[in-house]
């Protein structure tokens, strides 16, 4: 019995040394195979310097340049916003109702931002002044319509009808 079980571990043995010479032969021919690839084949480094920085754009960034964006807003003004009223109250929060787009008017608190580029800098009377920033200069002064004359009289109230009298 001993000389079968002896005999079987030798089978074993002689089997696992062949499977690792075959994957040792195998791990040698795909490390040969992929070391002898072309020169031409390999992809070449190629370096580009960066584009050229747009001064303007830098200037943008650093916080300059604001005055040619003021001047673009004063232009499209007119065909962006309308006044419709103002609330003016030196001792709290002054409102204006503007419309955007032509949008519906919401009411905007000084401070408040009208769009993406400008907020609600003061509120006169009759008037609205946007700027990019309430430190900012003013870019923009919305007036409300001129009143017209029917406007600015009192409402007169029908003088009250007579009950017809019986005689």
């Amino acid at each position: 019995m001993k000389t079968a079980l002896l005999s079987l571990w030798w089978l074993r043995i002689a089997t696992f040394l062949l499977a690792a010479l075959a994957a040792a032969s195998a791990t040698y021919w795909v490390l040969k195979w992929q070391a002898t690839v072309p020169a031409s084949l390999t992809a070449a480094v190629v370096y580009t310097a960066p584009p050229a920085a747009d001064p303007q754009v830098v200037a943008r960034l650093l916080g300059g340049g604001q005055t040619s964006v003021s001047a673009k807003l004063v232009d499209s003004a007119a065909s962006h916003f309308k006044l419709s009223g103002v609330l003016a109250n030196r001792a709290s929060d002054s409102y204006a109702l503007i419309s955007v787009d032509g949008k519906p008017a919401k009411p905007y608190r000084v401070g408040a931002h009208v769009n993406d580029e400008l907020v609600l800098h003061s509120v006169a009377p009759r008037s609205a002044s946007l700027a990019i920033s309430l430190d900012a200069p003013v870019s923009v002064t919305l007036e409300l319509p001129k009143l017209t004359q029917a406007q600015t009289q009192a409402p007169t109230r029908p003088a009250p009808a007579k009950a017809p009298t019986e005689e």
